[in-house]
């Protein structure tokens, strides 16, 4: 296992409820019962914040800060291109089949909050993320 995904399953910089928050989206896992909520700060389309709060796997929970920082200062719209090869190009370890929900499970709560945001009426969930 990676020192950095070690350190961030431990440490947890964005675990909190921002109290300015443009969105936020509560997305569930009912697979596993992994359960996230994720708070949106957009300026211009830009997310200039993100944070959590969770009740997740330690998969989900290694995921969550290193995703964070990949999407800080990025496009709204960026972002809705992204998929589960995303995920996985952030990180170094293997992701078993039966854990891929679990790893996108952030990247599905942001999309979704960013089309709740966009008031496009779209919704997306793990079929439209993870390739079969």
């Amino acid at each position: 296992m990676s020192e950095i995904i070690t350190y961030y399953s431990k440490n947890h910089p964005n675990k909190h409820k921002m109290s300015d928050f443009t969105i936020s989206y509560k997305e569930e896992n009912r697979t596993c019962w992994d359960t996230v909520t994720v708070y949106l700060k957009i300026e211009n389309d830009i997310i200039t914040d993100w944070s959590f709060q969770w009740e997740t796997s330690i998969i989900t929970t290694r995921v969550s800060s290193i995703f964070w920082e990949s999407i800080i200062w990025m496009n709204i719209n960026e972002i809705l291109t992204y998929d589960y090869e995303y995920i996985k190009s952030l990180l170094d370890e293997p992701i078993s089949k039966k854990r891929e929900k679990r790893a996108v499970i952030w990247l599905l709560a942001t999309r979704n909050a960013i089309h709740e945001y966009l008031k496009d009426w779209e919704e997306n969930d793990f079929y439209d993320l993870i390739p079969e």
